[in-house]
């Protein structure tokens, strides 16, 4: 079996971790609301869905958040709130070096929002370092919808065996085997490092 062409990333919990319940604690003391009232308003209402679908923009997501939970503060330090919930994985960011180092084109494939990228932008050198990124919210589709798929191996240039790529979520996985992707359902960096020298990558 051949080397594959290019490497695909999910984001969340494959290169940087995350817990919404900083930005969740965070919103609530200053609304002077629960956490748990703050957590239904970004996470069991379709608010967060569609800020990450692209069908409303961070203004209107903040402006939402507002008239929900009576958070008093502007968009900027929303913004800071929100976002300041990541931390690198390194062993994953160091493999991604090596195969960018050796000239294997790595692209971020991800749900997420514009709030979230712009914060892992300025705070993780390691973000600038990939050849490409889809992200949901610039393409209105999500994860794993095919269209979103589609779009990678457009960009890519890419198709079946030639990409592999790397998520959390099994759900995700299974729709780019569905498409001939080779896949890794990662939950450990060194048997994705195994799996990834296995295909004959240099990692």
């Amino acid at each position: 079996m051949t080397t594959p062409s290019v490497v695909v990333f999910d984001l969340g919990k494959v290169l940087v971790d995350f817990d919404y319940n900083i930005a969740i604690e965070k919103i609530a003391r200053a609304s002077g609301k629960t956490p748990a009232q703050v957590s239904h308003v970004v996470g069991l209402t379709p608010l967060l869905f569609k800020l990450e679908t692209g069908l409303i923009t961070d203004a209107q997501f903040h402006a939402e958040i507002q008239r929900e939970t009576g958070f008093p503060h502007d968009i900027e330090q929303f913004s800071g709130m929100f976002a300041d919930i990541f931390s690198e994985i390194e062993p994953m960011i160091a493999m991604q070096a090596k195969l960018k180092a050796a000239g294997i084109p790595t692209w971020i494939f991800s749900n997420t929002n514009g709030i979230a990228v712009r914060h892992i932008q300025k705070r993780f050198p390691f973000f600038a370092n990939f050849t490409g990124y889809v992200y949901s919210y610039e393409q209105g589709s999500m994860k794993p919808d095919a269209k979103i798929y589609e779009v990678i191996e457009q960009k890519t240039g890419h198709r079946g065996g030639d990409i592999v790529y790397l998520d959390d979520r099994a759900e995700n996985i299974a729709a780019g085997a569905a498409r001939g992707w080779r896949t890794i359902l990662h939950s450990d960096p060194v048997e994705t490092r195994r799996l990834l020298q296995a295909m004959g990558l240099p990692v």
